[in-house]
């Protein structure tokens, strides 16, 4: 704090006015005070640092629980798709209703969840990426390059920028000669 000691910062000679006892004292007050100053600019910064970790916690702790949700909201997508292709196997008035009504729901509900930050995996005509595709078996294909994704046999899913899913494909191959 200070480069001097205080005898030398003041105009006029201290043992002029106070003891030899009383500089001493001053000297020693001085130098508690100036822990003290130390002790408090240390705990003003460990406070700063609580501060950034608490809401870092809270950020993450927040951000986890929108995983957790969105991971379980997952298959509730995976059965609108099979009601729809259900739905659409059928003919008639009714059924026509219900194909609406199912494709509404799951349009609802994925754009809901994308607004929170649910992002599908489309892996059809990809190349297979193991980081987000999962090879389940290999098939021969003559239309497909090798290494290509062949068919999406179930969607995969990102949360921001953390893989919740990834997409099940089958793979192709070179045909055999």
């Amino acid at each position: 704090m200070t480069d001097a000691p205080a005898s030398e910062k003041l105009p006029v000679e201290p043992a002029a006015f106070l003891t030899a006892e009383e500089v001493s004292e001053l000297r020693v007050s001085a130098a508690k005070a100036e822990e003290h100053w130390n002790s408090y600019l240390r705990a003003v910064a460990d406070l700063e640092n609580y501060k950034k970790r608490a809401a870092r916690e809270k950020q993450d702790a927040a951000r986890a629980a929108s995983e957790a949700l969105l991971s379980r909201l997952i298959p509730v997508l995976d059965h609108f798709d099979m009601a729809l292709a259900a739905a659409n196997s059928t003919s008639g008035p009714a059924a026509e209703s219900l194909k609406t009504g199912v494709a509404m729901v799951g349009s609802q509900l994925r754009s809901i969840l994308a607004e929170a930050g649910l992002e599908e995996i489309d892996a059809a005509g990809q190349t297979f990426d193991p980081k987000c595709h999962e090879a389940v078996s290999h098939q021969e294909s003559g239309e497909v390059a090798e290494g290509g994704v062949l068919q999406q046999l179930r969607k995969g899913y990102r949360f921001r920028d953390r893989l919740l899913r990834p997409a099940t494909v089958v793979v192709a191959k070179k045909p055999a000669a």
